[in-house]
């Protein structure tokens, strides 16, 4: 137990972690150790690391890998994915080559609109409050000009605004729903900027005319972003499936759509089918520096739109020809944010040939639905453990700090033999015995 400190993110970088040692760490030498040995030796772009976020005590390093052989609408791609994950990049690897010679994917954008609201409460007459908002809407809209001048220069900026009663839901609450076109923006300040602007507005006016029974509770964007879609599909005849490990193309085509079925309407493997999605997809939103927890909360609000929480993939058979699709919310950006400061970020977005934020939706959307793909066919042809445990050997090798030599006479051992945890440490004991 220790007593709370005051002023702690006052502190230097070395101080702060002085007192965590002091305070958490029996070996401090060890722990000082492993936290200073992450810290970048260019002064500069340590500095630049540590201004990302408060209290910065070193660097979190994830793996940078790339997905090469993606042919989105007959252009090639290398995709960036940065995940801890095994077997994640190999299988997306894996699902881009099955499909180069099978058409690629398609991929197109459905919409971009984007979403914010005002959280007001009101305690008068509804059609008081309804007439005075459309009053006051293009006070509202024009209220907000030196905000949204240099978007709606390039296209972007403020498509509308809804007054929405939800007192059937909440006692006086109300809302205003405003969309928005943010273009190769995320757009989360720009958004934000507005509905606070917005909000002050409306405030100002209804103390005017309301009688000061309107108030404001708070504003801010939506990452439920279901009109910003972009859908993502294979596919080619039925008798083009056949490959090493797919004997039988009409039955794997039954199989793994009766898979993708199952997760339409069990959500027990919906999750684990749409987990599997997010493996792909939340690797290249982390590596283009966009806000993967955003993407994923609006993604499940999204699979349970209807009431059900369902797969986000789906599978048609229709006329010999196999079909496989996701159409999924993407809200993403290119420029803004750590697109124009982390340095790795900069390096993926030019590895996909510096894409619009409609192109990287595409990517995106086709890195997820190659991941599922992979995931359903091992499910449905060899087992998933086979892959994934012949992946997770080396983490387990490592884990155990195995020698080259061992590495070496056990990946050999591990082509031919089940790889499972209890099977490798077995094999490990038995070569140092």
């Amino acid at each position: 137990m220790y007593n709370p400190i005051s002023g702690f993110s006052k502190l230097s970088k070395t101080e702060k972690v002085k007192w965590l040692l002091d305070t958490y760490f029996t070996n401090k030498d060890q722990a000082e150790t492993l936290v200073t040995q992450y810290w970048n030796s260019d002064q500069k772009l340590q500095k630049l690391h540590d201004e990302f976020i408060e209290n910065t005590i070193t660097n979190y390093y994830l793996p940078l890998g790339v997905a090469p052989n993606f042919k989105i609408n007959n252009q090639l791609y290398t995709i960036p994915m940065a995940i801890e994950e095994s077997s994640v990049v190999a299988a997306a690897s894996k699902a881009a080559k099955f499909w180069l010679n099978r058409g690629g994917f398609k991929a197109e954008v459905i919409s971009t609109e984007k979403i914010g609201q005002v959280h007001f409460t009101y305690t008068g007459n509804f059609e008081n409050l309804e007439r005075f908002f459309n009053s006051v809407k293009p006070q509202l809209i024009s209220s907000t000009t030196h905000i949204t001048n240099n978007m709606k220069r390039r296209g972007g900026g403020i498509l509308d605004i809804e007054l929405r009663n939800k007192t059937e839901e909440l006692k006086d609450y109300y809302q205003l729903h405003a969309t928005f076109e943010t273009l190769d923006a995320m757009g989360a300040n720009f958004i934000n900027s507005c509905l606070e602007q917005f909000a002050e507005t409306l405030k100002n006016e209804a103390d005017k005319s309301l009688n000061g029974q309107l108030d404001i509770v708070m504003s801010i964007l939506s990452n439920y972003v279901p009109n910003c879609l972009v859908r993502a599909e294979v596919s080619c005849p039925i008798s083009e499936l056949k490959s090493k490990d797919i004997s039988k193309p009409e039955l794997f085509a039954l199989k793994f759509k009766q898979a993708v079925s199952i997760a339409e309407v069990e959500p027990y493997r919906a999750v684990t089918h749409n987990k599997g999605i997010m493996n792909g997809i939340d690797a290249v939103v982390l590596a283009t520096g966009n806000d993967f927890r955003a993407v994923e909360a609006g993604v499940h609000a999204y699979a349970a739109r209807n009431g059900n929480y369902t797969s986000l993939t789906h599978c048609a058979i229709d006329d010999d020809v196999f079909k496989f699709w996701v159409e999924i919310p993407l809200a993403l950006g290119t420029v803004g944010g750590l697109t124009n400061l982390h340095p790795l970020v900069k390096f993926s977005l030019e590895l996909l040939e510096n894409p619009s934020a409609k192109d990287l939706m595409k990517v995106v959307a086709v890195a997820g639905l190659a991941q599922n793909f992979a995931a359903v066919k091992s499910l449905t042809t060899t087992g998933i453990q086979e892959g994934h445990m012949k992946m997770h050997l080396i983490n387990i090798l490592n884990q155990y700090e195995a020698t080259e030599n061992e590495k070496s006479e056990l990946i050999t051992y591990f082509k031919t033999n089940v790889v499972t945890h209890s099977a490798v440490v077995e094999a490990i004991e038995n070569i140092r015995k």
